[in-house]
């Protein structure tokens, strides 16, 4: 296994220390922020959520610089990518930092697509992810990361930019989706 899909792999295994931080209630205390709190616990789950997220491009770059894009890698990079955004959008559902109808789209077009690579991957090829769902995958860790910090530093001024950042998320999740199915809609079409 060549490093960058063991990259991949560190991301997926960080996975559930975030799940951790984020739902056992551990009692580190607060950090004021305006009329806000933001719970230590939640920073620091925050802060492996980013730098998580960053081994995304971490994977790539060196997979692109170095010639070692392999199938494994083309399959277990979105994978990760989705597990890891994921488990971060239920979380803030669960903590009430994000409305569950949201969730259930951005998900539910995660799923449509995978889906779709399976088919794909039944037929002997592999879809790799697009331009379009690699800046999809961004928008999603930025609002994501807003919602985690609590919407902090713009908490202090009551500008709700992670709730904005996720309906972003949100416009450009189903815009990629239907973009990747009908650039790729042949493979379900032709499947036997």
């Amino acid at each position: 296994m060549n490093l960058p899909n063991k990259i991949t792999l560190s991301r997926i295994f960080l996975i559930p220390v975030f799940i951790i931080l984020m739902s056992v209630p551990f009692n580190w205390g607060e950090i004021q922020m305006g009329e806000r709190e933001l719970p230590v616990a939640h920073l620091a789950g925050a802060l492996l959520f980013i730098i998580a997220s960053t081994t995304d491009w971490i994977d790539g770059y060196i997979a692109r610089k170095y010639n070692l894009v392999t199938n494994l890698g083309k399959f277990l990079d979105p994978l990760a990518d989705k597990l890891l955004v994921s488990a971060a959008l239920i979380l803030l559902v669960e903590i009430g930092l994000a409305p569950a109808w949201i969730v259930i789209l951005i998900i539910s077009r995660e799923f449509a697509v995978t889906g779709l690579r399976l088919v794909a991957a039944g037929e002997g090829s592999v879809l790799a992810a697009s331009q379009m769902g690699k800046l999809k995958t961004w928008i999603q860790i930025i609002a994501i990361s807003l919602l985690l910090l609590h919407n902090w530093p713009f908490a202090y001024v009551g500008f709700p930019l992670g709730l904005i950042s996720l309906y972003a998320a949100l416009i450009i999740t189903v815009y990629s989706g239907y973009d990747y199915f009908a650039k790729n809609w042949h493979v379900m079409r032709d499947s036997k």
